[in-house]
């Protein structure tokens, strides 16, 4: 029977397959509907370009600081008083004969009125350099006794100072990469210390509440309510002078990280009073799983891109504070080599203006700040794939 209400017509609109609409590759279509959660925050890593680069940058930054003896050409505590703030040299790949590496020698004299050592570079001497050459012996990964270096001089007898030398006559370089090892680390083991007090205690305070939830909250807040860079300046100058390196490179990570938990403390936290009472909570305490269990195998995988979001950000954060702190000179001392260290030779006017490639370990904390940035960006974005 014939109503006259007109019948609705189809719309011929395409609707978006639900794996583009995640921007997974096309020709992953059909099995991103049964991929693991990893092989999609894989899928969705690769297609942020930036992070993929600093992922190989952070990669190759840590490649150095483990095999830092092999990359460096010199012993970074050896002294030329030769050499003192020789400029850089420029590697030359080609001349006449071809591809021939190598640097261009010096020459020095004394300056008269200033009674100090310039040098020029000389154009008629050349030193050649070679890739995985032999030099001064050193143990690799502290087990393994070697001698091969990735580049130097042919003739070890000759300088070959590629980012020049300090006010001792020492190279920047090597000192640049032994400084890698140790400012670098220092942010690792900060953060995994500081990770571990976060979640804990964080998960601890959200999920029980109550007293418990008072006393961390106060504690969180009394140390954030602290100034920072007093506060490091003072724990930094409480530090006994007759320590060993070792001691203080320990004591500085334990500082650094008693003070960076609070901010993951915070946001476990709140994460938690959200997630304890939703269904799949419920339903695993019904079940009978432990508290333990409930915590850190349910409601901590929930909220993945946050963590790795803060731990991320947190990395740099600790290596700009031992940079801070060693620049003060309240933080690592010498004979420690980080680069926070080495910028302690460019406090003054003076040196940067006679040596201004001493600035050059500033330039590495900046490259290795923004890659961690931008990696951590990455992998907040593929740590929830289903967004």
């Amino acid at each position: 029977m014939e109503t006259g209400v007109p019948k609705p017509q189809p719309i011929d609109t395409p609707v978006a397959d639900s794996a583009q609409v995640r921007g997974l590759p096309e020709e992953k279509d059909a099995s991103a509907f049964v991929a693991s959660q990893w092989k999609l925050m894989w899928w969705r890593f690769r297609k942020h370009r930036l992070a993929m680069i600093s992922g190989v940058i952070i990669i190759f930054i840590y490649l150095v600081a483990i095999f830092a003896e092999f990359f460096a050409p010199l012993p970074p505590d050896q002294t030329s008083t030769q050499m003192t703030y020789a400029p850089p040299q420029t590697l030359v790949l080609f001349d006449e004969s071809g591809f021939n590496p190598h640097v261009f020698g010096y020459k020095s004299e004394i300056d008269p009125v200033a009674l100090r050592r310039t040098f020029t570079i000389d154009p008629e001497t050349k030193v050649p350099v070679r890739l995985f050459v032999q030099g001064y012996e050193y143990k690799l990964l502290g087990l393994i006794d070697a001698n091969l270096h990735l580049v130097g001089p042919a003739d070890p007898s000759q300088p070959m100072y590629l980012l020049g030398a300090d006010r001792l006559g020492r190279d920047v370089l090597s000192r640049l990469v032994h400084g890698t090892r140790i400012s670098m680390s220092i942010g690792l083991v900060g953060v995994t210390i500081s990770l571990m007090l976060g979640i804990i205690l964080g998960g601890i305070s959200g999920y029980y509440g109550g007293a418990m939830d008072n006393v961390i909250q106060r504690v969180i807040e009394f140390i954030r309510s602290l100034p920072t860079i007093p506060l490091w300046l003072g724990l930094g100058a409480a530090l006994p002078v007759g320590w060993g390196p070792l001691q203080i490179y320990f004591a500085i990570t334990v500082i650094l990280s008693f003070i960076g938990w609070t901010g993951l403390a915070r946001v476990v936290r709140g994460r938690f009073l959200t997630l304890r009472e939703e269904d799949f909570v419920i339903a695993a305490r019904l079940d009978g799983a432990s508290q333990r269990k409930i915590m850190f195998q349910h409601m901590l995988p929930a909220f993945y891109s946050h963590i790795i979001a803060s731990v991320t950000l947190a990395i740099p954060g600790m290596i700009l504070a031992e940079t801070s702190l060693s620049f003060l000179g309240l933080g690592l001392r010498p004979p420690i080599v980080s680069w926070g260290v080495l910028l302690q030779e460019a406090q003054n006017v003076r040196s940067v203006a006679t040596a201004p490639w001493l600035l050059v370990p500033a330039v590495a904390v900046v490259v290795a700040v923004l890659a961690l940035n931008f990696l951590g960006d990455g992998l907040r974005d593929a740590a929830d794939p289903y967004a």
